[in-house]
């Protein structure tokens, strides 16, 4: 997500290859500088790193064009239903993994009580993990819901093992259906969504179906904006160009429905990644299972408000799909589909890795600004501009597409949230670097929930129970520190009349800044509400007395 800001800054400034580094660099000075400078050992030393990095993340910024490409030559041969259907349906498992989800839980039994499917072949499993009330709540309702005739199970875990995974596999261990379905605790599938996804495993080479996912809080506020974007990238072009070519493409975890032998095949759910939607998947077709998308099915979900659940659940995502990559990219190389199919996993298993190397560019920043004080304008043409090509207009097209296939109508709009997106491209950097390095070393660390509060999109409701959220802890504040350097950097930029690096500069300075100062001022807000909390207790109890 962060390799377009890297690759879009205007302060670029030199060669690549440092054999005939010097005679390249001589013809990208103005006459002022040729016969007063020459580049020193020095400065190759941060030229050379800085654009090495530079080129690897445009690699992933012309990937981008190729998935909008992609997506152009098979959007229309997506399916919308099953080319063939079963004469007697087959028997289908629900299931329902939760963990202290007592906001949204409710709404979820109740909308899988309405599916469109005959009861004698459904079975609806809560797998319940929950450590909080959610667990005896959620227990009464499900025996409430069992009472009235309807196919439910609950199943609660005293422990956690596996997460997830652990949760999925063992509620396989009783489960009747030929084929899964599994919705997380805050999506809201449509109540013909079996109808529609079943059939498809008439074709018995057909492993998962997976649906586009849709948001209930779209507008709820910018933060929401802007994730709806970045995953409408995901579910409107990337899905679409990935199985349309007939490539590797994962099953997301939810909102998705998966054939009982296919999981077995492939050796069940496994807890060694974060991601085990993904690791699945790609061990699934490394074994000839196909996958179908259906966008035109849309599962209604709830995005994050808050801009540290929002930095956990991408940090969560970019450690697993590094995990994945690290577990499963050689044996996919190794294997013997198609050399498309490898080029394709591995772009797709391996983009976090530029957020360390965002790391890397903005250490070098400021020396290479130095360093480009000395250099003209013919540079830029020569170098900046094809790298703007390849990468900040990339990302620019990219989202654009994609709201422009979903909203038709006011597809211009997108524009309007583009200096955002970006924004939290960059807040991310910090948070998603070390949970690449995390897992690039093999430091484990523990299943961070996404908090969801059933906010709807006409709700504005005040988060006034904080049991639910994470501390940040040194985040924040690292981010303010970042934030305030590119400030200097920016200051620079303008006192040696590099004007064009200003407003990139100022995309890392909003960023990082937006990042830092809403997640200390969103926990503040937290701080509050459990001090009113509190005193109400307090004061109900000393009246009590």
């Amino acid at each position: 997500m962060v390799s377009w800001i890297a690759t879009s800054s205007p302060i670029f400034a030199a060669s690549l290859l440092p054999a005939s580094a010097s005679k390249f660099m001589d013809t990208l000075f103005d006459d002022t500088f040729t016969d007063i400078y020459r580049l020193q050992p020095f400065d190759y030393a941060i030229l050379v790193p800085y654009f090495a990095v530079l080129i690897i993340l445009s690699c992933y910024g012309l990937h981008r064009y190729h998935m909008i490409r992609g997506y152009w030559k098979y959007r229309k041969q997506m399916p919308t239903e099953a080319p063939q259907r079963f004469e007697q349906l087959p028997r289908v498992t629900i299931q329902l993994p939760i963990y202290n989800e007592q906001y949204v839980v409710e709404q979820l039994i109740e909308q899988i009580s309405k599916m469109d499917y005959p009861h004698d072949l459904l079975d609806i499993q809560i797998l319940d993990d929950s450590t909080d009330e959610t667990h005896p709540f959620t227990e009464r309702l499900v025996a409430e819901y069992k009472a009235t005739g309807l196919p439910i199970e609950y199943i609660h875990r005293t422990n956690r093992n596996g997460y997830k995974a652990g949760a999925l596999q063992n509620g396989l261990r009783t489960a009747k259906g030929e084929v899964v379905a599994i919705f997380d605790a805050d999506f809201l599938p449509p109540t013909d969504f079996l109808q529609r996804t079943v059939h498809f495993f008439a074709d018995p080479k057909i492993g998962m179906v997976q649906t586009r996912w849709g948001y209930t809080n779209r507008h709820y506020n910018i933060l929401t904006e802007v994730q709806a974007m970045l995953l409408d990238g995901h579910f409107v072009l990337e899905h679409v160009a990935r199985s349309g070519a007939g490539k590797f493409f994962n099953f997301n975890g939810t909102a998705g429905i998966m054939r009982m032998s296919m999981i077995e095949d492939a050796g069940g759910w496994q807890h060694d990644t974060l991601t085990e939607d993904s690791d699945l998947s790609y061990r699934a077709q490394l074994k000839g299972w196909k996958f179908v998308y259906v966008p035109s099915i849309e599962c209604k979900s709830e995005l994050p408000v808050e801009t540290y659940g929002f930095q956990v659940q991408q940090s969560r995502w970019a450690k697993g799909l590094t995990q994945v990559a690290k577990k499963l990219l050689m044996t996919i190389l190794r294997s013997d589909v198609p050399f498309k199919v490898k080029v394709e996993a591995f772009f797709h298993l391996t983009p976090n890795i530029s957020y360390p190397m965002m790391i890397v560019v903005s250490g070098l920043m400021l020396p290479v600004m130095i360093v480009r004080f000395y250099m003209g304008w013919f540079q830029m043409v020569v170098i900046d501009l094809p790298l703007i090509i390849a990468s900040f207009w990339s990302i620019s097209a990219f989202y654009v597409v994609a709201h422009r296939e979903l909203f038709p109508n006011n597809w211009k709009r997108a524009f309007l949230f583009l200096p955002a997106l970006m924004a939290a491209g960059v807040a991310l950097t910090i948070i998603n670097s070390k949970a690449v390095l995390e897992a690039l070393f093999n430091i484990q660390t523990s299943f961070a929930r996404t908090p969801k509060y059933a906010i709807g999109t006409s709700q504005k409701i005040k988060l006034d129970n904080v049991q639910y959220r994470r501390r940040s802890g040194w985040l924040p504040y690292a981010e303010l520190a970042v934030g305030t350097g590119f400030v200097g950097m920016t200051a620079f930029a303008i006192e040696s009349f590099n004007y064009l690096a200003v407003p990139f500069l100022l995309l890392f300075v909003s960023g990082y800044y937006w990042a830092g100062f809403s997640t200390l001022w969103e926990e503040y807000q937290g701080k509050l509400a459990f001090e009113r909390q509190r005193a109400l207790a307090e004061t109900a109890q000393h009246l009590k007395a």
